[in-house]
């Protein structure tokens, strides 16, 4: 019965029937504890768990080799991996025989923690003492590499699986659309899919999941939605975690009113909805700025007996926090602590992210401080949002007094950290800091992305110096990071500033050739330049430049708004003072009441001058009136 209930993971009434045990004088043996051991640590207990271990050793039982894979899986799912190392050793100098199922467990534990290192060193020592790998350990390794995201290593041990004579299976497919699911590659996790069935292995509900949440992240409903049909197409009955990855799908689309349809249908079902559920609900109703609506989610979900937790209140907090307004973000904390939820250091950090985008500093570190206050775990994110709120209001020297704060705490410098720093320094166009950070990065470490690149470029842009900022083009490259639509935008701009409209024109075309679609504000930064040009240089290449542009601007069916058609207008009285073929080319991509905006402001003028007019005939006849007298 203690068995029965330990593989439920009801330690309840695996205890209760312990001790009824324990009453009828029957003397629980090892493998009565081991039962009692097995439920506590399914049911993530791990101090009762301890508690029976010191037990058994006060009355003289000493622990079996099952007893000690139990302790070890059970702290690596809490994520203790010093306390599952420490069992680990314990079985070892007690010569234990080790087998298969404890060094998977240890292994799963150093996966856990992303320690892949001495995994690879537990696979070896197993493979010294003789001991064969079960296919589920070349799981938990695939699985491992799938956390940090080393495809390398990950194909590597899916290949070594095959060539050890087992079998793929659906669970090895599986790992293999969840590396690629993880690290971006949807479309090569779509092709594992098709390499899974041409070997004749069907999906099951969990590989399905991972293929819809991928289409999910990409935000391609259509493939998402495409998922679910195979699904039902091929006799599977949807599970929760199927009909929650729908819900957020729908949520992702603005759908909301299907997402809810979609819990009652899960209801109908007999399915018991669960945080999952109602989290991204809450959220797209507080992103849309509808408050009352994401507060009813939040009664129905107390209705459905799912008590709302931390999560779920943080989810809403990020929802106004992504729609600016802090005001009810705030409020929504006092309701947390009337429903007896402690804010967490996501929830302050979220808040914190909020007033930084604002560049509203004395309120992040109002709420920086609270975390500190609380005592809650001061990690690199929340340090990230103070960063952000210092460096957008342009505090340098505060950010540079946070980063000192970190390196105290040994908490490293990411990408993103730097990203933050690199950015500020080129909001005050300071070169030469963001080329000192560039420099610390390299030797840190610290791989630069596309933003590291794009805000860098943007420092030697406002600096005037275009020739740095090429260079740093020219190392991106080097390193495989394509420039994106931002990174060209920022160049354009920067040679406009320069005064060099010919060498925007050119960095336009090797955007396009790049196959990026150009934007509004590309369109716009070029368009400017070239007019402000064309008014004091008369070149053809920047006529025909202007021409082609606005040409394009048509064919995509782009228009600008009123205030940039006044600019261009202004631009355009100094190249054609009377009109001509850069006029009509520039005015199909006015907007449609440009012609009545002219012609008020045509007839205010008239108007203007009519009075002027008469009060000239005033003056005139007063003039005469005088001279008569």
């Amino acid at each position: 019965m203690v068995n029965y209930y330990a593989r439920r993971g009801d330690m309840h009434r695996a205890r209760e029937t312990f001790e009824k045990m324990c009453a009828r004088g029957i003397e629980p043996t090892c493998h009565v504890y081991t039962n009692l051991i097995h439920a506590y640590a399914v049911g993530r207990d791990m101090e009762e768990a301890l508690c029976c271990v010191r037990k058994m050793k006060d009355e003289g039982i000493e622990l079996s080799l099952v007893t000690y894979s139990i302790l070890i899986g059970g702290f690596a799912k809490v994520g203790n991996i010093e306390a599952a190392e420490q069992w680990f050793e314990e079985a070892k100098k007690r010569d234990l025989t080790l087998n298969a199922i404890i060094y998977g467990n240890i292994i799963y534990a150093n996966c856990q923690t992303f320690n892949m290192d001495r995994a690879e060193e537990l696979v070896r020592e197993m493979e010294e003492e003789g001991i064969d790998a079960p296919i589920d350990i070349y799981h938990t390794m695939m699985d491992g590499y799938t956390m940090i995201g080393n495809e390398e290593k990950c194909l590597i041990v899916f290949d070594r699986l095959k060539e050890c004579g087992f079998t793929t299976s659906v669970v090895s497919y599986g790992c293999l659309m969840n590396l690629y699911i993880k690290i971006g590659k949807v479309s090569k996790a779509f092709e594992v899919s098709e390499m899974m069935k041409l070997a004749g292995i069907k999906h099951n509900m969990k590989t399905y999941s991972i293929l819809m949440n991928g289409f999910i992240n990409l935000k391609d409903w259509a493939n998402a939605f495409a998922i679910f049909e195979d699904v039902i197409r091929d006799g599977l009955k949807p599970d929760v975690v199927l009909y929650n990855n729908i819900i957020r799908a729908f949520c992702g689309m603005g759908n909301l009113d299907r997402a809810l349809r979609i819990v009652e249908e899960m209801k109908k079902e007999r399915y018991m909805p669960n945080s999952r559920t109602f989290m991204p609900i809450i959220h797209a109703f507080a992103k849309a700025g509808e408050v009352r609506r994401a507060l009813d989610v939040f009664d129905m979900m107390r209705r459905s007996g799912c008590i709302p937790s931390v999560h779920t209140f943080n989810a809403l907090v990020l929802g106004l926090v992504e729609k600016r307004q802090m005001e009810k973000a705030v409020q929504i904390l006092d309701d947390m602590l009337l429903a007896g939820v402690s804010p967490n250091e996501y929830t302050y950090t979220t808040i914190m992210h909020g007033y930084a985008s604002l560049g509203d500093i004395g309120k992040a570190c109002e709420y920086f401080s609270k975390v500190k206050n609380e005592g809650l775990e001061l990690d690199i994110y929340t340090y990230e949002a103070l960063l952000k709120a210092c460096c957008k209001s342009g505090r340098m020297q505060s950010a540079l007094v946070v980063t000192k704060e970190m390196s105290a705490k040994s908490i490293p410098r990411n990408t993103f950290v730097y990203n933050i720093l690199i950015d500020g320094w080129a909001r005050r166009g300071d070169v030469w800091e963001a080329a000192d950070l560039m420099q610390q990065m390299r030797q840190e470490g610290v791989p630069p992305d596309i933003h590291t690149f794009t805000s860098f470029i943007n420092a030697c842009c406002k600096a005037g110096d275009m020739q740095r900022a090429m260079r740093a083009v020219e190392e991106m490259e080097t390193v495989g990071i394509k420039p994106n639509l931002k990174t060209y935008t920022t160049l354009i701009h920067g040679w406009a500033r320069a005064s060099l409209p010919e060498k925007g024109l050119k960095c336009f075309e090797q955007m396009k050739q790049s196959g990026l679609k150009p934007d509004k504000a590309v369109y716009h930064c070029l368009m400017t330049s070239l007019l402000s040009r064309a008014a004091v240089a008369d070149q053809d290449y920047i006529i025909t430049g202007i021409q082609h542009v606005c040409e394009e601007m048509v064919e995509s069916g782009l228009t600008v708004d009123m205030g940039t058609a006044v600019h261009w207008s202004k631009c355009l009285r100094k190249i054609e003072r009377t009109g001509g073929d850069i006029t009509k080319s520039l005015q199909k991509t006015f907007p449609p009441d440009w012609i009545s905006h002219r012609t008020l402001n045509a007839t205010s003028n008239d108007n203007e001058n009519e009075e002027g007019s008469d009060s000239g005939d005033d003056e005139r006849s007063s003039f005469y009136e005088v001279k008569k007298c």
